[in-house]
């Protein structure tokens, strides 16, 4: 199976470690000058903020998210879907199975 590739990237090379390790990616700026990140989350439960609107991949795994601004139920995300979340918000995700994600950050 071929995998999708970004190409043409600038990379950060320090990871982004959360969680005591059970969640982390790496940052990299896209060859259009979007910002993203590209990582794995472990089974869990776990809060985070935005400072900017983010659209999150789920690339392959199965996750429960329920977002803190606005009304927002839980709902079930899994692999090849797709969540958005508000700049200046957060959102509790329930990581059901390791989870590999991207994250792009939205202007």
């Amino acid at each position: 199976i071929k995998m999708p590739t970004i190409k043409n990237v600038e990379l950060t090379k320090k990871a982004n470690v959360y969680f005591e390790g059970k969640v982390t990616s790496r940052s990299f700026v896209d060859e259009n000058g979007v910002k993203k990140s590209l990582g794995i989350m472990m089974p869990g439960e776990y809060t985070f903020g935005t400072n900017e609107a983010e659209h999150m991949e789920i690339i392959s795994g199965k996750v429960e998210i329920l977002i803190a601004c606005g009304d927002s139920n839980w709902e079930t995300i899994n692999g090849g879907e797709y969540f958005e979340v508000p700049a200046n918000c957060s959102f509790e995700i329930k990581v059901l199975e390791i989870t590999d994600y991207c994250c792009t950050y939205l202007a």
